[in-house]
């Protein structure tokens, strides 16, 4: 038995000015590990593409990984990066196999394409037109036909932040060599509501998720192949963003329609509670500040979410407004996870540690797409520290994998520790804290720049959190973002 086993991730945020071109997909070098070096990376990590290795060799099958493309999400992926990507998968394929098994993104978006998985897809059948193909699909997946038409068997994270990623790759691999074996026929049904919930309000620790998550798994543990709500990617404008489900089963359609629409039925249901209401940005911090004040020693630090630029959903990483809010209001005991600036981090290489620096930081990027200009920041400091800003993530989401932050400076104004980096980094990992020399715990502030993922590593830290509102591409105010494509009418957009 030979397996093809791949990788190709990207969220795209369609209003992000970050572009998207082959060397994202890269960390630390100039293209996308390939073969043994992609084997290195991911073998034993928590990635889905790590389940499939286990899957392959515990089958004792032979097989070839002929890339693993991850990119931090971003604009639109462009098309010389997307053919690499898509050519190294279907040249693999083109050569033999029995099976795909293909850890995807979901949401990926090219300068071309408004599926990019589908396209995938469609090629692989072109070639090998009844090869199974197993597909693991982040929770953010705006599901397109083309992928439900291609595919064999998908299964979708069933966690928010994500720490089952593993275990999702080993739902949609063992379905794929159960047909191999002769012992199940994957059967599907999938489909959409018209909604696009709020990233705010997707957490699987919260209602309605939770309970849309735990149904899954009980249609799982009732005989379902695999069962997934993909709550999918609001900052996207595109025809097919939104929530969607499907269920695989082992040949029988008639349960897999029934258990999809089921699902599907329950979060229409809920889509008030997916909407969220943004709080402005004076009261968070005022609350922060209160909070904060009544905390006793010890009990960990108050973190405040700048979530509407966070670059684990596209984001340029290096609004200022609610860092500036931060310092203006003199907080203290503050640590800020971060600022993307590459050419602050070698102003500051320049002068060396220890060095008093003054600096316009951040607010290099514009945004078109919500039509705001960059606005740079003059702060004052000593550089604390300054590293290359590599580290392997501890877990439990992404465990083991390579964090590359690029080189990285801590900036200290006194009251305020600012972390400022060169790639890209949501933190979601303590071990980004500590290659930085900070402590959460130890701090009276922790500003990230996140919406979820932050609880993975973070979570039971935190003495209290406050979500603050910001600037950025990654808004929970549906009226910044001008959507002209998405398919109408959507809730909450239109009244329905």
């Amino acid at each position: 038995m030979k397996l093809v086993i791949a990788q190709m991730k990207h969220e795209t945020n369609t209003f992000s000015p970050v572009p998207t071109p082959i060397a994202r997909f890269a960390t630390g070098t100039a293209e996308p590990p390939e073969g043994d070096a992609a084997l290195k990376a991911y073998k034993g990590t928590g990635a889905a593409l790590a389940a499939f290795i286990q899957l392959a060799e515990e089958a004792g099958a032979t097989f070839t990984i002929p890339i693993a493309a991850s990119a931090s999400p971003s604009g639109p992926v462009e098309d010389a990066a997307y053919e690499h990507i898509a050519s190294r998968i279907c040249n693999a394929v083109a050569q033999g196999c029995d099976a795909v098994l293909l850890d995807l993104h979901g949401a990926m978006v090219t300068q071309t394409y408004e599926d990019g998985e589908g396209e995938l897809l469609r090629r692989i059948r072109t070639i090998a037109p009844g090869i199974p193909i197993g597909v693991a699909l982040d929770m953010h997946t705006n599901l397109y036909d083309g992928m439900g038409h291609h595919a064999t068997a998908m299964a979708g994270y069933q966690t928010y932040p994500h720490v089952d990623m593993f275990e999702t790759g080993l739902r949609a691999g063992r379905a794929v060599l159960a047909q191999l074996a002769g012992t199940a026929r994957p059967t599907m049904a999938w489909g959409r509501q018209p909604m696009l919930p709020h990233v705010m309000r997707q957490g699987t620790d919260d209602s309605p998720n939770r309970e849309l998550q735990a149904s899954c798994r009980a249609i799982e543990a009732e005989g379902a192949l695999s069962a997934s709500v993909f709550v999918g990617f609001p900052n996207a404008d595109i025809e097919c963003a939104g929530l969607s489900a499907v269920v695989v089963t082992d040949g029988d359609p008639s349960a897999a329609r029934r258990w999809c629409d089921e699902l599907l039925a329950m979060a229409w249901e809920q889509r008030e509670r997916f909407v969220y209401t943004v709080e402005p940005l004076a009261a968070s911090m005022a609350r922060a500040q209160a909070l904060a004040a009544a905390a006793p020693p010890g009990s960990g630090p108050v973190v405040l979410l700048d979530h509407s630029d966070n670059c684990a959903s596209g984001g340029t990483m290096d609004t200022m407004t609610v860092l500036g809010a931060i310092l203006d209001a003199g907080l203290e005991g503050v640590g800020a996870f971060a600022i993307f600036d590459p050419a602050a981090v070698q102003a500051m290489m320049a002068a060396g540690v220890g060095a008093e620096v003054t600096l316009p930081l951040g607010g290099k990027l514009d945004m078109p797409g919500i039509g705001l200009k960059g606005a740079p920041r003059t702060v004052s400091g000593r550089v604390k520290l300054l590293c290359d800003g590599r580290f392997r993530n501890r877990g439990p989401m992404a465990r083991g994998q390579q964090g590359d932050m690029g080189p990285t400076a801590v900036l200290d104004t006194g009251k305020v520790q600012i972390v400022v980096i060169s790639n890209h980094t949501e933190p979601h990992d303590l071990a980004a804290f500590t290659a930085v020399g900070l402590a959460p715990d130890q701090l009276r502030f922790v500003m990230l720049k996140s919406r979820v993922h932050w609880r993975a590593g973070l979570k039971s830290l935190a003495h209290a959190v406050v979500e603050c509102a910001g600037t950025g591409v990654c808004t929970s105010d549906y009226a910044q973002l001008a959507f002209k494509h998405v398919r109408r009418p959507i809730y909450p957009l239109d009244a329905m």
